[in-house]
């Protein structure tokens, strides 16, 4: 499940390895006896998913700080959507992403089990002997992950290791949530975890918050709701600052333009980064799209997407 709250603490045991693993990016296969000696730190984590993505900013500048210093970063990507077990797909998502640090191809989760690991984003830190000494699950804690990064490292007997804190840049989808004005819940459109649908060809006008309704003809599978004919739109009754939905074309390979309207107009200076002020779009890729981001004052508003081809499949709405 993605987490958006955080847990963290000391966790027990020595670090599990990543024998699971089919294949790996960036780097060749790497064992914890290999790492014997170096402070690790594995993060769990699926491309499309926005919760880890508000953390990676900090991940990459960890990774980058205390490289030379004796850290070895390691992404376990273990996908939730079915396109995010093509390792195509996840290599184009680390050269998209910048995550230059090794990654484990997990899509069996025989290295999410091994860990015993039920959350995106979660990340385990593990000390110079392999033992595990903290664990962060959800969004948030990036002070307190860093402190024990600075203490092992110390604890390892590595030198020039400061107290001074990463302040990273961060941009796009990589922007920490506007948490006090944050309405609106992760709300899948398949049937196997659809909440608050109201049915087919509903006015948008009429939907309450966290409402949401199609129009034209759909196939709403257990994981994704399936566009049949052009024309076809989802809206949505949100209150928030960002208008997330992870989307992709039914045959890879294809594109479908799509058009967004808030609250019956063009976003105007609302748009997101995949969308123009007219809030025209395409998808392209199988990927997380950010539709709308308001720069103003946030209040309950209609989000409305029309797609003018068919085969477009909608999996998830995330919001920031």
């Amino acid at each position: 499940m993605s987490l958006r709250s955080n847990l963290r603490g000391s966790i027990a045991g020595h670090l599990p390895g990543f024998d699971g693993a089919t294949g790996w990016l960036n780097s060749e296969p790497l064992t914890p006896a290999g790492l014997r000696g170096k402070v690790v730190l594995v993060d769990f984590w699926t491309y499309t998913c926005i919760n880890w993505l508000r953390t990676l900013g900090y991940v990459r500048a960890w990774a980058k700080k205390y490289e030379d210093q004796g850290l070895v970063v390691i992404g376990v990507h273990t996908p939730e959507f079915p396109f995010e077990k093509d390792p195509d797909n996840v290599r184009w998502a680390v050269e998209e992403m910048r995550v230059e640090y090794p990654v484990a191809l997990d899509p069996g989760y025989d290295v999410w089990r091994a860990f015993s690991n039920h959350y995106w984003p979660a990340v385990y830190i593990a000390d110079a002997e392999g033992r595990l000494q903290h664990h962060q699950f959800g969004e948030g804690g990036y002070d307190e992950c860093e402190r024990v990064i600075q203490r092992l490292l110390r604890d390892a007997r590595r030198d020039g290791i400061g107290n001074d804190l990463v302040s990273p840049t961060l941009e796009g989808f990589e922007v920490q949530a506007d948490w006090t004005n944050l309405e609106s819940p992760e709300t899948y459109l398949g049937s196997d975890q659809a909440q608050n649908f109201v049915g087919t060809n509903v006015p948008p006008d009429s939907l309450r918050l966290n409402q949401w309704a199609l129009a034209r003809d759909w196939t709403i599978e257990g994981g994704a709701s399936v566009l049949n004919e052009a024309g076809g739109r989802i809206a949505f009754r949100f209150h928030a600052r960002d208008v997330n939905l992870v989307l992709g074309p039914r045959t890879p390979g294809t594109s479908i333009p799509f058009r967004v309207l808030v609250d019956g107009g063009p976003p105007g200076d609302a748009h997101g980064l995949d969308v123009d002020e007219e809030g025209n779009g395409t998808v392209v890729h199988q990927r997380l799209y950010q539709l709308i981001r308001e720069p103003g004052s946030i209040t309950d508003r209609t989000f409305e997407i029309a797609f003018l081809e068919p085969g477009v499949e909608g999996y998830v709405f995330t919001f920031g």
